[in-house]
């Protein structure tokens, strides 16, 4: 489509900028991943809550991250709505796949269709249309903390026009990848920032163009999506982002279509994104992995040559059982060594 190679032609440099920053970031994250499993493990658990509920909110879902973990485990939390907890339930069922296959997964229409059934499959009120493009208008609303609309931010494509727009879209980002002629990061901007425009489906537009970024990114190689969440980034900036996606839609079908605004929000977004996916491998940010406890015990081993792990637990005023956890960890990230064997163990900061 010529449209989106014109709006691509002409971005700023303030977006090359941005795409040049990540792109460093994205070298040095491949290149200096030690993580453990096991971390990649729970931090990767740790971002399915929070990116589920960052994602549900903004569309005014009231549940927080603690309510949804006691969700997840069963705990019966009887104060919110069906619909709130179904949107959740699906929602993260469907980012978890994501995550799992997503080397599996391949664009398409039916694809998206695919993942709109199953971001909706357990909300009731959707049951007539989810997995189908919409058949009555509908439009973008902007929603408060209370989960209230308080404006339409713009006209979507009208209902008859979207298959046909939604195919032009589909079929356009998907040769658009395969020839690289457009950096990827420009590509998926471009996608989300169209497929939100058209807004396809009756409901769950949001949501779905969320877990189809954190999709599409993977599959360009943006491997640290699962381990920051962009939701939650986005949920931070809510203002800024509905800002930039009316600045850019209200341009789209002019004689002057300017995607920029929406362009350097996404990658604002994302560049933080990566930064702090780089944050998770520096000593410097280890903080930001570890809970009160745990760092209680990091603080300490940093203000002496080495210790004993009943002297950890005595100074950090931490249990032992939880003690020998928290070295386990620092010993997988690399940040303590074991000195000695049986009772004579010790453990020091590594240098």
């Amino acid at each position: 489509m010529k449209k989106f190679e014109a709006r691509l032609d002409n971005v700023s440099h303030e977006v090359w900028a941005k795409i040049t920053q990540i792109e460093e970031l994205k070298g040095r994250w491949s290149a200096g991943t030690n993580l453990s499993p096991q971390t990649l493990g729970r931090l990767k658990r740790s971002v399915l809550i929070t990116s589920t509920g960052a994602s549900t909110r903004i569309e005014g879902s009231k549940l927080s991250d603690e309510d949804i973990e006691k969700m997840l485990r069963g705990i019966s939390i009887q104060k919110f709505t069906n619909r709130d907890k179904q949107e959740v339930q699906g929602y993260y069922e469907l980012l978890q796949n994501v995550f799992e296959s997503w080397e599996e997964q391949r664009l398409g229409e039916g694809l998206i269709k695919h993942f709109h059934k199953e971001l909706l499959k357990y909300v009731e009120k959707d049951i007539l249309h989810r997995g189908d493009y919409k058949k009555q208008e509908n439009k973008v609303e902007m929603i408060d903390a209370e989960g209230k609309s308080i404006g339409t931010l713009f006209a979507t494509t009208l209902a008859y026009l979207t298959p046909k727009e939604m195919t032009e879209l589909v079929e356009w980002t998907k040769q658009a990848i395969d020839e690289k002629k457009y950096h990827p990061l420009l590509i998926v901007g471009n996608f989300i920032v169209e497929f939100l425009n058209i807004h396809p489906f009756q409901d769950g537009n949001g949501r779905l163009s969320r877990v189809l970024t954190n999709l599409l990114l993977l599959q360009q190689g943006y491997l640290y999506m699962p381990y920051v969440s962009h939701e939650k980034l986005i949920e931070d900036n809510k203002p800024d982002y509905y800002l930039a996606l009316r600045k850019s839609q209200k341009t789209f079908k002019t004689a002057k279509e300017d995607v920029n605004p929406w362009l350097n929000f996404f990658l604002t977004i994302f560049l933080k994104q990566s930064q702090m996916a780089i944050g998770l491998i520096t000593a410097e940010n280890i903080e930001t992995l570890l809970s009160p406890k745990q760092l209680a015990v990091w603080e300490y081993l940093q203000t002496v040559e080495e210790a004993s792990p009943q002297d950890i637990s005595d100074k950090a005023a931490v249990a032992r059982p939880t003690v020998n956890q928290v070295l386990n960890k620092l010993l997988d990230l690399k940040k303590v060594e074991r000195i000695g064997e049986g009772s004579a163990i010790r453990y020091r900061k590594t240098t």
